[in-house]
């Protein structure tokens, strides 16, 4: 994008880095389409929404190259008149107006990596936030590397990223002016590429270390229904996908033996607490087999409004069941889904309720949920659909005695897409950043679990060897124990760096734009 908007004007900067992140966005998030909602036969709601949240992340590089290329021109010298640059470097005119000093050259690197970061702060904040697929995200299966953001979070990684490829587009700057001088890139990327390796040694060190010595491991069974959205919305399906559930989660409790038995979201198909032929189809399966139960359900609670005593508020919700059939916790989602959860501004624009399938909508939970599985000595913090891709709400979900978190998701508005595959990537960085395991449990993909390293472990593959098929997964996850064990520089102190890659941009932009003037 750099290169493309060299030698344009800063409308034009601007433009190119719209289409380059429209181009992205609307490729990455095509599983938006997917959405089994349909206008007169056409996705007319899913296309908007994919048209609209694809046009307003395209803003984030657009700002970004417009002022990555501003502080260029800013910081550069005037290009030489003694001929360095002749005929046939006309098109590479803008290109060669670089910062003359390798300090002015570095300095631009470095400020145009913590601008990136200081709008991806801003993006996973603004309008509650959507931090899928930032940057950071692409190294996931980079576990050397992936391991400082126990220090920095997911936007350290973004920061390398954009500092790495900005070294290397002032390593060409610097070949189009000096083309006899074939080594003058050399001191370009020398300081990105040692600060590269030093953090691969100090990943590599972590990795290499050996588990401690009688380590407790717990034993958990996630079943994955795989059903269908559109039958999650047909009610006179209720008891017959309730009952598979059940039939799946028995046949597989009995067969492996389990410690802790996890159902999705939106596994349960009415409200658990208040149906009673549901609520005696969970705890009766915790109380047959003796086992503990995290479970995905709808909850309300009535308003209490005088002559209104229909009124309800609804949660997002996942629930604690002890071996004896006792509901011991409940966790109400924070972070709630806009036009799936709930409907913006529809009080004074009604119009918005018909590009959206849902009729009512969610109230968002107001605390963290911890559940705690006493005779096991074990806690888990809960996260349910898409909120393992906030780093910040992650992070204050852990608490002084968490053993691992748990993700409770139901991606199966998208089909079998590569809505999956992102989501779990993004979730990757929770399980480095706070140093944790990381259990997802989801309706038809990705149910597996991430160990505290980010290494992605056993996935639930069906009979087809497919991820999106029903079934379910046992496995044993290591457990820590005691306050505070393992905890990170980034769960004790959370996005300090990317805080501070948003001063230093203000302030870097700021002398900037005043030298301009």
């Amino acid at each position: 994008m750099v290169l493309a908007a060299s030698g344009k004007t800063g409308m034009e900067a601007f433009r190119i880095g719209f289409v380059a992140g429209l181009t992205y966005q609307l490729a990455s998030l095509h599983w938006l389409l997917l959405i089994p909602y349909r206008w007169l036969g056409i996705p007319f709601g899913p296309a908007l929404g994919w048209l609209a949240l694809g046009a307003y992340l395209a803003l984030y590089p657009a700002v970004w190259v417009w002022l990555v290329d501003r502080m260029r021109r800013a910081s550069a010298a005037a290009i030489p008149s003694e001929g360095k640059l002749n005929e046939s470097h006309r098109p590479f005119n803008g290109l060669a107006a670089s910062p003359e000093t390798w300090l002015q050259r570095t300095l631009w690197c470095l400020g145009g990596a913590a601008v990136w970061v200081a709008l991806e702060m801003i993006q996973a904040r603004f309008l509650s936030g959507f931090p899928w697929n930032l940057l950071g995200a692409s190294q996931y299966q980079m576990l050397p590397l992936i391991q400082i953001a126990s220090v920095t979070g997911v936007y350290g990684i973004s920061f390398v990223v954009v500092w790495v490829s900005l070294a290397l587009v002032s390593a060409a700057m610097l070949l189009i002016r000096n083309p006899g001088t074939r080594s003058v890139w050399v001191g370009e990327i020398l300081l990105p590429v040692l600060v590269v390796a030093g953090i691969f040694h100090l990943g590599l060190r972590h990795l290499r270390q050996d588990p401690p010595e009688g380590e407790q491991r717990l034993r958990v069974t996630m079943v994955q229904p795989s059903i269908p959205q559109t039958l999650i919305w047909d009610e006179s399906n209720n008891d017959t996908r309730f009952s598979e559930l059940l039939r799946l989660s028995d046949q597989a409790v009995t067969s492996q033996g389990t410690d802790l038995l996890i159902w999705p979201e939106a596994a349960v198909p009415k409200l658990f607490r208040y149906d009673r032929e549901t609520f005696e189809g969970v705890t009766g399966l915790a109380r047959k087999h003796k086992v503990w139960m995290i479970i995905g359900a709808d909850d309300a609670e009535p308003k209490r409004t005088p002559g209104k005593e229909a009124d309800a508020y609804y949660y997002n919700s996942s629930f604690l069941i002890n071996p004896e059939g006792n509901v011991l916790g409940e966790y109400r989602k924070r972070n709630l889904v806009i036009f799936g959860e709930y409907i913006p501004l529809q009080q004074w624009l009604p119009f918005l309720k018909f590009l959206t399938p849902i009729e009512g909508g969610f109230t968002p939970g107001d605390r963290a949920g911890d559940f705690e599985l006493q005779d096991l000595r074990a806690t888990a913090s809960l996260l349910i659909c898409f909120e393992d891709v906030f780093p910040t709400l992650a992070r204050n979900s852990v608490g002084p005695d968490t053993d691992f978190l748990v993700n409770l998701t139901n991606n199966g508005w998208f089909g079998e897409s590569a809505a999956q595959w992102q989501h779990a990537a993004s979730a990757v960085f929770r399980a480095v950043e706070n140093r944790l395991p990381l259990i997802r449990s989801a309706n038809n993909g990705l149910t597996c679990w991430v160990d505290a390293n980010g290494q992605i472990r056993e996935i639930l593959c069906d009979t087809t060897g497919g991820v999106y098929g029903p079934g379910a997964l046992t496995i044993e996850v290591p457990l820590r124990h005691g306050p505070g064990v393992n905890s990170t520089f980034y769960t004790r102190n959370g996005d300090w760096f990317g805080w501070g890659c948003t001063a230093w941009a203000v302030i870097f932009l700021a002398q900037q734009f005043r030298r301009a003037r």
